[in-house]
């Protein structure tokens, strides 16, 4: 959510309304003028309610006197212009509620503002590529499909969770179970090294938790709601992690907050990609590490820089070439001010595939929480917020078992992993 002083001034609309255009989202413009208008209806309101209460304090106090001085009439009449006052405030009290919920309603679809070097671009089509890090090999042997690997370790059953779950479901089993266990150990420790605090969250939320950390579309198309409560089942860690804070006041000093979280994750994956019948890639139920910030306006665009390097230096030392893909405007969800994609190589496919997503929200997500941190000023100020993917089996075993995959069939063992795996330099079929 963005910060209406900007809807208040003629240029900060403008910013806005171009920031639209640049998301490719022109049927929201209208919204603007629409919150302006209400935002003027509200703060005049306001103004008379509160002149109007003084102004009936002030004529209460008198009415005692009155009557002490047997002033029955005069006491009356003020009486009269009391209640009239009443029935005025009440009614300017409707009209503030009911332009608030209004104004709160489009504030929640009005898009963050993006940073100014991200690129323009209609959809993820149009993100561009940054940056590469190790070689994007080849084998001279052929890789099979990565539910191929895995089985050939009878490390996998999609047939047996398809009858018991449905489509988008899994069983890992043997060495491929150990496997995803072991890199989110390892990249638990990972981060944990790095400085940052681990967390195991709720896997459960409240629809504002829910509304604080992410827009009404991309609700619709990930979260499962629980029947007949008010939970939501989390689509990723930073979800309950963000809204940990929710309504807080924390000290400057307690600035950078740096967590790193574990968690189930549960998607309805409804949209263009839909489910993949045959392997892990796109699913219903997967885990994750994930990286967490809460830092000083001034501090997010390092620690956004901090946040995506992490994320090559770990795959890099899984043997898993990368490259840093940057998010264009029209790809970044309406939260986000920057993002950007790390992606791993297919050396089957020979091209790289999303595994980490790195976002900057600004102070987006902390309005909508009430998220604050009070300077040695004494002044309060909105935290910003960041997010990134540290890793995320079994998706990211794709890249693993490709990249790792020896011409024997057997699976090497990068050194690193290798005490998460009982010592294992390899797993053989």
């Amino acid at each position: 959510m963005i910060d209406i002083k900007l809807i208040r001034d003629e240029e900060g609309r403008k910013l806005v309304k171009e920031n639209i255009k640049k998301k490719f989202q022109e049927q929201k413009l209208p919204l603007v003028d629409e919150v302006y208008e209400l935002d003027i209806k509200n703060r005049e309101a306001q103004t008379k309610a509160d002149s109007l209460k003084a102004e009936k304090n002030k004529k209460s106090s008198e009415i005692g006197q009155l009557m002490k001085e047997k002033k029955i009439d005069e006491a009356n009449k003020i009486k009269e212009e009391i209640k009239n006052m009443t029935d005025e405030i009440s009614e300017l009290e409707s009209i503030q509620e009911q332009s608030s919920k209004r104004i709160k309603e489009i504030m929640m679809v009005i898009p963050n503002i993006i940073a100014d070097d991200v690129p323009i671009g209609k959809d993820d089509s149009e993100n561009v590529e940054e940056q590469r890090f190790g070689e994007a090999w080849v084998p001279d042997f052929e890789i099979p499909y990565h539910a191929d690997i895995m089985a050939n370790f009878d490390g996998i059953d999609k047939d047996a969770a398809g009858r018991v779950s449905g489509n988008g479901f899994y069983y890992l089993m043997g060495d491929i179970a150990r496997l995803h266990s072991a890199v989110l150990a390892y990249a638990r420790d990972f981060m944990i090294d790095k400085g940052f605090t681990y967390c195991i969250p709720p896997y459960m939320i409240h629809a504002d938790a829910v509304n604080g950390v992410m827009s009404f579309e991309e609700k619709e198309n990930m979260m499962y709601k629980i029947e007949g409560e008010d939970l939501y089942l989390i689509g990723t860690s930073e979800h309950s992690m963000i809204a940990k804070f929710k309504d807080q006041l924390l000290k400057e000093s307690d600035l950078p907050i740096t967590m790193t979280s574990y968690s189930p994750c549960f998607r309805k994956e409804v949209g263009s990609h839909g489910i993949e019948e045959r392997g892990v890639y796109r699913i219903h139920q997967f885990e994750k590490q994930e990286m967490v910030v809460l830092c000083k306006s001034e501090d997010s665009d390092e620690w956004y820089e901090k946040m995506w390097n992490y994320s090559v230096e770990l795959f890099r030392s899984l043997n898993i070439p990368v490259r840093k893909l940057v998010c264009c405007s029209g790809d970044l969800a309406d939260l986000k001010y920057r993002s950007c994609d790390i992606e791993a190589w297919s050396p089957r496919q020979q091209k790289y595939f999303e595994v980490c997503s790195c976002s900057n929200l600004t102070d987006a997500q902390a309005r909508r929480l009430a998220i604050r941190y009070k300077k040695e000023t004494g002044e309060k100020e909105f935290v910003h917020t960041l997010n990134n993917t540290v890793i995320a089996p079994p998706r990211m075993l794709i890249a693993f078992l490709e990249n790792n995959l020896q011409k024997d069939g057997s699976v090497s063992i990068p050194e690193v992993l290798r005490p998460y795996m009982g010592g294992k330099e390899k797993i053989v079929r």
